[in-house]
């Protein structure tokens, strides 16, 4: 099934300094270009979100400030446990929320996605993870990340491909502008390509 804003609940989960540096499968560029557009499609489209640190003040450091700028009123949960789902503050906020479907991403995948995801599986939950807002020490640390959860029944999906479902239909105008602005700063290439043929020639995909 495609997600839809108000049917989930996103967890970003440890984008720390201290995480980042050792953090080799994706480059530190792309990882925060690409939490951002997380955090911004979350943020603008209103989907229930979850921000949780570990250690934040005596170890890892702060949150990105790029997720945490998105939703300025959102309290960061700091935590002990390497598993987000073993978290009691966490827990509660989840049941406060009440959604069964539940999107992750974070650092680093072995450890602070495999976790919550595997866990939150065995409870029922339809989990998502955004595979490139993720990461690990090394690609294979990544990759066996990733088969663990999918194979255990977890849905893979990017970043870009999160913004886009949030949309899902170019005709609906009230989300337009945001969707097409989000994708102009953090989508890349085809953030490019949607400048330059709204500057040349007024293009518009809800058209």
């Amino acid at each position: 099934m495609l997600l839809s804003p108000k049917d989930h609940t996103l967890i970003m989960i440890d984008f720390q300094s201290q995480m980042s540096f050792a953090t080799k499968s994706i480059d530190a560029v792309n990882l925060r270009n690409n939490a951002a557009l997380v955090a911004r499609a979350a943020a603008g489209f209103g989907v229930s979100t979850i921000l949780t640190t570990v250690a934040e003040k005596s170890f890892s450091g702060p949150m990105f400030s790029e997720i945490t700028d998105a939703f300025p009123s959102e309290k960061l949960l700091d935590r002990t446990s390497m598993n987000t789902w073993e978290d009691e503050a966490v827990i509660a906020r989840v049941n406060e929320i009440g959604k069964g479907r539940i999107v992750l991403s974070g650092l680093w995948t072995g450890v602070c996605i495999v976790g919550p995801a595997l866990s939150a599986i065995e409870q029922g939950f339809e989990v998502y993870v955004i595979a490139d807002a993720c990461g690990d020490v090394s690609d294979e640390a990544h990759e066996r990340a990733m088969q663990r959860m999918i194979q255990a029944g977890a849905r893979p999906m990017t970043s870009l491909q999160y913004l886009l479902e949030l949309q899902r239909d170019w005709a609906r105008t009230a989300t337009y502008d945001m969707t097409t602005g989000i994708a102009k700063t953090y989508g890349g290439a085809y953030g490019l390509g949607i400048i330059y043929a709204k500057t040349m020639f007024g293009a518009s995909e809800a058209h």
